[in-house]
């Protein structure tokens, strides 16, 4: 996460994803400061997983064929400081967060994670079945009367 200073009449300073990396950290480790320069600081918060759920194949499938594959990183504004609380690599679910008013923000899937996720999606993506509208031959067939009056 990163902290900077925000231009313009009212100052003050905004907090935003940067980026994601593996999670090195033993268990338990706490946030770290990694860049400090003035009023921006770039800080590690370890111990974030991500899951895949079947139940978001389909949004993962949308996010690795995108022109740009995201990771969507939900968080909250603790003690004035902007720590991640979840993580995801569906378009889906990133998107019903920010729809939600949630502070989510996306970052550039790292390009390692495509594999794995592709596999994943290529297990357990199965299309919804697109149901046959009925057609009808003439408005007769519907129940409406073919004659009109006017």
């Amino acid at each position: 996460m990163e902290r900077a200073p925000v231009a313009g009449r009212w100052g003050g300073v905004k907090w935003e994803p940067r980026g994601v990396v593996p999670d090195e950290a033993p268990p338990g480790a706490p946030a770290q400061v990694i860049v400090e320069h003035g009023e921006t600081c770039q800080m590690l918060f370890p111990g974030l997983t991500v899951r895949l759920e079947r139940s978001e194949a389909e949004g993962y499938l949308l996010n690795i064929t995108s022109p740009q594959p995201r990771v969507f990183v939900l968080w909250r504004l603790e003690d004035e400081i902007g720590r991640p609380v979840m993580a995801t690599v569906s378009y889906n679910e990133g998107t019903r967060w920010a729809d939600s008013g949630e502070p989510a923000d996306s970052v550039p899937l790292p390009p390692d994670w495509l594999p794995w996720i592709g596999e994943f999606v290529e297990q357990n993506y199965v299309p919804e079945q697109r149901k046959k509208k009925k057609r009808y031959a003439s408005n007769t067939d519907r129940g409406v009367g073919g004659r009109w009056n006017g």
